[in-house]
Formats: C-alpha cells, structure tokens, sequence
C-alpha cells in the first residue's frame, strides 16, 4: 500500500529513514496499472557503498545519472559543493520534483532532464561520474566527460543477473577499466531495460519441446551470486522466474523458467519435493538450459572465481568483460552462444 506524507507523517517518516529501498513511481508515471517499478530511493547502506567507491574530495566536479528523489544528489552537494554536482534525471516529472526539493533544502544542484546515457557534455569534464540506475553496456559519453584519472561507478548486470557494482578508473589513452566488487541490484537506464520475462506470455501449451532430466539443482546457478554472475556473462539475453506450486514459496516444490523473449526460446527445470534429479524442458532455437549448464561448468572449471576476479574495459567501439586482468578477455556471448547452438544440434 502506498505511504503519503500528507496521510501519515509519522509512518512515511519512518519508511524514509529504514534501511530499505523505497519505491517511488511505478510504470514510468502513465499509470497503466502493470506495476513495474520505474523509480526508487536506495537504500542508505547501499548509498554509502557507493559514495565511498567515489572516492570523493571537496570541490571534484560530479555528473550523477539518475536524480531520482534528489537525496544522493544532495550527498553529493554536501562533499563537493553544490556547484560541482549535475544530475541528469530521464523523467520530466521526477526531474521537476527533485529540484523543487533540492533547492528548497538548500541544495540546488544542476538537474538535467535528459537521457542519462549521453552523459551532459555542457558540464564536462567531470572528475567523478556516479549512475544509480543500471546498465548493462557502459555508455563511453560517460568515459569521454570524464577526466584521465577519475572514477566512473554504476551498476552493471546483464539480462540474467542485474547486477554489481562496476568500479572504473579512466585512462589517458581515452579508455576505463576496472573490476566489479559489491552486490547491487537497481533499475535500468530506460533505453537498455531487458523485457519482463512474464511466463504466461512466453511459454504456451501448444510450444513444443524435448526433454532431459539434470542433476544440477537450481539454487546453484540462480541464487549463489557469483555462479549466477558468471552465466550472465556468458549466456546472453536469457532471464529466469521462478514459479512455485501454489505461490508457497516454503512447499519445497516449484519450476524454474529460462526465457529469451527475443528469441522466442525457454527451458523450464522442475524440482519436486525430495528429488534428486529434475526434468528439464526446451523449447525454441535456442536450448536455454543447455547453455547454462555449460556456463556453470565453465564457471566450476575456472575454480569458481567470486565476480570481483571479474571486470571490465569500456573503449569506443564496445567494452570487454575479462577475468583478473584485461589479457584474460573471458569471450564474446555471441560466441557462447553460438558454440552451445552447434552443441544443442550436435546433440539434439
């Protein structure tokens, strides 16, 4: 249920102050009833994780992207100044918002509507740029903006684990590099939202499929955060759900999804109560399941490397995901992709 200030002032004051993140709009504001988030308050820890990796001193000129709220843009003001601080914010009406409630609490940073992947090259160069929305390909304006030396921190994840925290230090041969170090999970950048992975839309009774059986169990590819780190890098475009028999999530009982809604492709994995073994269900061109058996097993091969082994390189022509060190490029999903599609067909 929503929480209103107006309505309850004591309840929305201690729904701010929990350490908890808070929704703030749904449905990018049309109010079409879907539901789905569009815009949120961090929680405070999260914040603070993410304002220490700035590594922040006084007078540093910032670029935020994704106003939100305004508080984080006020943090900001509070360590460099006011001046030095532009926020860049995609919605009109969160962007009105947030600058009436910056200003009005003596903050008065430069808010931007704008889309956020373009950076604001007017207020370049920036010694430190700060996204709180997701990405799954780190835009290079925000490498151009900024300064040789200075620090780049977003979110990042890919359509099946969104995400960590991706800590990039610009070059001055015009590239960033950094590693990944820290479990965050935000909204996406408007314009690189994977789609909603809603099972009913994509898997129908009338889809075909062949079926196997595995003995590797959902939790360790789902829930352990670096296996499920890893397959992300290496299975492109797949999302997963987890559908459990009458929605009791404590039965023991339940499906596990794999979809890519592009493609038209999924995979379904059942665990029952008590099994050992569970059934494993493919449909479409791709064979999801497939693919991400061989990612874990890549992953196990590798000696299970937690994700901040991991990290990235953003140039202008793309960026590279690589394990220790930029020499050690871990393979383009294209290329994944296309050797679990020979192995399906081998197979199949």
């Amino acid at each position: 249920m929503p929480v209103r200030r107006a309505d309850s002032p004591e309840e929305w004051l201690a729904v701010c102050y929990t350490d908890q993140p808070i929704i703030t709009q749904l449905d990018d504001g049309d109010g079409n009833g879907r539901g789905y988030v569009s815009s949120s308050a961090s929680m405070p820890t999260t914040v603070a994780m993410m304002l220490d990796a700035l590594h922040l001193d006084a007078g540093m000129r910032v670029l935020e992207i994704g106003t939100g709220t305004g508080y984080n843009a006020a943090l900001l003001a509070s360590r460099t100044g006011a001046e030095n601080v532009t926020s860049v914010e995609v919605d009109p009406a969160v962007a009105e918002a947030a600058a009436a409630a910056l200003k009005a609490t003596g903050w008065p940073v430069r808010v931007v509507t704008a889309d956020g992947t373009g950076g604001h090259s007017l207020g370049a160069p920036y010694d430190r740029v700060l996204a709180t929305a997701a990405v799954q390909r780190v835009p290079y304006a925000w490498v151009r903006q900024t300064v040789p030396g200075g620090r780049i921190v977003a979110p990042w994840g890919t359509v099946f684990h969104n995400g960590a925290l991706l800590r990039l230090r610009v070059g001055e041969d015009g590239t960033a590099s950094g590693h990944f170090g820290g479990n965050v999970a935000f909204m996406w950048v408007r314009d690189q939202r994977p789609p909603h992975g809603v099972v009913r839309e994509h898997v129908r009774p009338e889809h075909d499929y062949v079926e196997t059986t595995t003995e590797l169990h959902p939790y360790h590819a789902l829930s352990v955060f670096d296996a499920s780190f890893a397959i992300g890098l290496r299975v492109p475009e797949m999302t997963s759900v987890v559908v459990y028999d009458n929605d009791d999530p404590h039965g023991g009982a339940y499906t596990a999804y794999l979809m890519d809604t592009f493609a038209g492709s999924w995979a379904s994995w059942r665990v029952g109560t008590g099994a050992r073994s569970y059934g494993v269900r493919q449909h479409g061109a791709r064979r999801l399941f497939d693919e991400l058996a061989t990612a874990y097993a890549w992953w196990e091969a590798a000696g299970k490397p937690p994700h901040t082994r991991f990290g990235l390189t953003v140039r202008p022509d793309g960026q590279t995901v690589w394990l220790d060190h930029p020499e050690h490029p871990i393979g383009s999903p294209s290329d994944v992709t296309g050797s679990a599609r020979r192995t399906a067909a081998t197979h199949g």
